[in-house]
């Protein structure tokens, strides 16, 4: 169970943006079990759902934001919608730009319009915080990096009472995308494939999915947070080629990854949360072992893969 229970929520009105995601979906899932009125946002068209809301829109288009924010008349907002890649291809920058910067400040720019509910928004490990001087690693890196430089005006200039979370390498059942490590190397894994790989040598702070969960409820709910940017993560590093290597002994694979096929990428860090400080500001800590959250997963992947293949074991 949550360590975060979320009493708050409880009858209120929710909206989530990227409603569909990896994260905004246990979101929804949970705000819904603990008796929250959910709407949330999806650019596709979503089948009705007795738990949700759906409001079908960009939030890239000021209008379908205003929009959504008009139904769901939010008491909260979090704001999950977005694109995510680490690509540091030129063709990124104007996508990332649009999505991930625009949309956050479209979503800024209803709240205050229409009653400023507390926003909760999703930032990035990838953005850099620790010096002025300091370079974003790639187009979301950026996009991201001035999205908080808009919450923290927004909380500044007009009192908007948003938080943001700085959220560290996410992974846990229902994370389809290929692009990420932990779906890419299960899934490969299971085919009895190698994984393709960088070197493996960056070091990640890893971060169970249903903590981040805790993390969004809790930055909900807790007073005088607002205009903090917080790190949710595990507070450890492990690197990729020993997390590789943790799955493939959780799933009893004898399938040897291929490490130095592909390119590391340039600029990459090995940051670490700072769960400390997110503790005192929230009372959040991470309660999911990396051990625990890997089996977790794992086990999510090998189901579907048995109902996809008719019951017969992948």
């Amino acid at each position: 169970m949550s360590a975060v229970k979320g009493e708050g929520i409880a009858g209120r009105r929710v909206l989530v943006t990227g409603g569909a995601g990896f994260i905004g979906s246990r979101l929804c899932a949970r705000l819904s079990f603990l008796g929250a009125d959910v709407y949330a946002t999806s650019r596709s068209s979503r089948a009705a759902d007795d738990a949700v809301q759906w409001l079908p829109g960009d939030v890239v288009d000021q209008d379908d934001v205003e929009h959504a924010f008009d139904v769901a008349r939010p008491e909260f907002v979090f704001h999950l919608a977005g694109r995510v890649a680490g690509d540091r291809n030129l063709d990124l920058v104007r996508p990332m730009l649009e999505d991930n910067l625009v949309g956050a400040v479209n979503v800024l720019v209803a709240a205050q319009k229409r009653g400023q509910p507390r926003v909760v928004l999703a930032g990035s490990m990838e953005e850099p915080v620790h010096s002025p001087y300091a370079s974003p690693s790639s187009p979301y890196a950026v996009a991201k990096w001035a999205a908080t430089g808009y919450a923290r005006l927004f909380h500044a200039l007009f009192a908007l009472p948003v938080v943001v979370l700085r959220i560290f390498m996410v992974y846990g059942p229902g994370q389809r995308d290929q692009s990420k490590l932990v779906p890419y190397v299960i899934e490969s894994l299971l085919r009895g494939e190698a994984p393709r790989l960088t070197s493996g040598t960056r070091a990640i702070d890893w971060v169970y999915v249903d903590d981040v969960v805790d993390a969004f409820l809790a930055a909900a709910e807790v007073e005088n947070v607002e205009g903090q940017l917080l790190d949710i993560g595990s507070g450890t590093t492990v690197t990729i080629r020993d997390l590789v290597r943790r799955l493939a002994e959780t799933m009893h694979s004898s399938v040897e990854p291929i490490f130095g096929e592909l390119p590391d990428r340039l600029l990459e860090t090995g940051e670490v949360a700072d769960v400390k400080r997110t503790k005192e500001a929230l009372g959040w800590t991470p309660t999911t072992a990396l051990a625990s959250g890997l089996r977790q997963t794992v086990d999510w992947f090998a189901e579907r893969a048995d109902v996809e293949h008719g019951g017969s074991s992948a």
